[in-house]
């Protein structure tokens, strides 16, 4: 019995002991964790009421963060970031995508350049891509394709940011004609390009590298490669096709941007911000438009306005159909009000009063229009006009060609890269006046494009820079052609629609009698004029 005793007695104090110890190291823990509670001074330590102990419980809850909202790709700040985030294309470690990661490092300038000619147009791409559940990586494919330059223009007619031939662009529903070329819309050849990279993606079972060679080359090709390596018992895989040099830089160019754009902190490479908002928005007045009107109507400059729609080859929009516009988002309200305010005027009319001799053509050319528009203002469907009649003749705002003054012109050309550089070799007698004269540009410019002061002396052969615009206002670009077999000089000059003369000046051809397959052949094209 006593035994007995003693054990309950050794349990009951062992209890207390360890009902003691648990509320010392409650406090403690606690104390630790609160900081601040402080004891008073009366209490002893283990006998802290637990009244106390569950005040301070919450204390020690708050301390734990709330987990961090998440951020989808949409709610980004920077459009880059929302792309940067859906990138889906795995980048392999190889030699190729690793000499064109290292180029664009080395050249962070061309990064910028790019960023600044994508800022009007990317946030509308991303959205387009999202929409079709394709990768992000598509996005990006106008850096490869023509770095973002709206009026891009190749050796193999490729024209816009998706660098689309004419035949493709038809095929894809844009149209190209002596007022409009579609495949420089960057709304619509944006659509066409991914129909046709949804088309390709699907002829090639869902491989996208493949179906992104097969833009680049043709599909055609590609399956001739993939046919090729199955015969040899070859891998069929990308990177194990023989494709064209260019194909076969192309993917892994378009990887090593999506890399970079991906980890930029990890690069040191800080490109541009762009908000990721819309920058632009569509406007269809549904009237052939006056582009200088349009522009004076959305408080634009002209230069600005055909930026943002470089599907448009004259002074007005198109007489049917291609009547719509891209501005930007907070000018919109602008057009809107001031296209009303005019009563809904699209295009500037003259009442002209028909002479001896006249005809609708050659009034069109003598007021830079068309006979199709003379015809359409008057409601008249032939030829016959009449001496001394009156009749309607739509014009360009801004009277000669509806754009700005060669001197303006040079400097946006120059600015921009719209025009292109010539050299002049200086011969006896010359000076900066005479030269200027001849050149049809201003002595302010020659100085300013050789560094000359108005005194320098000039020397025989002294070359200089002159920068060349089209005098119609049209957008330069240069292009490098390579010599086909059966090729010659009117054949080419033909295609791009210059003059062989020109040709033959640009590449001083004059002792050469024949071309040879593979010789390259520097033209300066006016992408303008090439839609047709």
């Amino acid at each position: 019995m006593k035994s007995r005793f003693f054990l309950a007695s050794a349990l009951l104090l062992a209890g207390c002991q360890i009902t003691e110890n648990s509320q010392q190291e409650t406090v403690a823990t606690n104390q630790e964790s609160a900081g601040t509670t402080q004891n008073n001074k009366n209490e002893v330590p283990g006998n802290t009421p637990a009244s106390a102990t569950a005040t301070l419980a919450p204390a020690a809850e708050q301390l734990i963060p709330p987990p961090a909202p998440v951020i989808s790709p949409q709610e980004q700040d920077d459009v880059w970031q929302r792309i940067a985030l859906q990138l889906q294309l795995d980048t392999p470690n190889n030699k190729q995508i690793n000499y064109y990661r290292n180029w664009y490092l080395k050249h962070p300038g061309h990064l910028t350049i790019v960023a600044s000619r994508a800022e009007p147009f990317l946030y509308h791409i991303t959205e387009a891509v999202e929409k079709r559940g394709m990768p992000l990586e598509l996005a990006l494919l106008p850096i490869v394709e023509s770095s973002f330059d709206q009026f891009a223009y190749s050796h193999g007619r490729a024209a816009g940011l998706w660098q689309i031939i004419p035949g493709t662009g038809r095929q894809f529903g844009l149209e190209q004609n002596w007022w409009y070329d579609g495949r420089r819309d960057v709304v619509q050849s944006t659509e066409a390009a991914l129909d046709l990279l949804a088309y390709l993606n699907r002829r090639f079972d869902g491989n996208w590298l493949h179906a992104l060679a097969a833009y680049n080359t043709g599909e055609g090709r590609v399956f001739r490669a993939i046919r090729a390596n199955k015969k040899a018992g070859k891998p069929t895989d990308f990177w194990s096709l023989d494709l064209p040099r260019e194909t076969s830089g192309y993917v892994p160019k378009l990887l090593a941007v999506a890399d970079i754009i991906k980890n930029q902190r990890k690069y040191g490479v800080d490109v541009p911000f762009i908000a990721n908002e819309p920058a632009v928005q569509t406007v269809d007045p549904k009237t052939q438009m006056d582009l200088a009107m349009a522009a004076k109507y959305a408080g634009l400059s002209l230069s600005e306005l055909k930026a943002l729609n470089p599907a448009y080859n004259q002074w007005a929009t198109a007489p049917d159909n291609q009547t719509h516009l891209l501005l930007p988002a907070d000018k919109v309200d602008t057009f809107n009000q001031a296209f009303e305010n005019s009563g809904r005027q699209g295009m500037k009319v003259i009442r002209y009063q028909i002479q001896t001799g006249d005809s609708l053509s050659v009034l069109a050319k003598k007021h830079h229009t068309t006979v199709d528009l003379i015809q359409r203002a008057n409601k008249i469907s032939g030829s016959g006009i009449r001496a001394g009649k009156h009749i309607l003749i739509p014009v360009a705002l801004n009277g000669e060609n509806a754009f700005p003054s060669l001197t303006s012109q040079v400097r946006s050309q120059a600015k921009h890269g719209g025009g292109y550089r010539t050299i002049y070799k200086v011969e006896s007698g010359d000076s900066l006046w005479t030269i200027a004269k001849k050149q049809n540009v201003s002595i302010k410019e020659l100085m300013k494009w050789n560094g000359l002061k108005k005194s320098a002396t000039l020397r025989v052969g002294q070359k200089l820079n002159v920068w060349k615009t089209s005098k119609n206002g049209g957008v330069i670009r240069t292009v490098y052609y390579e010599v086909r077999s059966g090729d010659n000089l009117s054949v080419i000059a033909d295609k791009f629609k210059v003059k062989l003369a020109d040709v033959i000046k640009w590449n001083q051809l004059n002792n050469q009698k024949y071309l040879k397959p593979g010789q390259k052949l520097k033209l300066y094209v006016d992408v303008t004029k090439v839609s047709v």
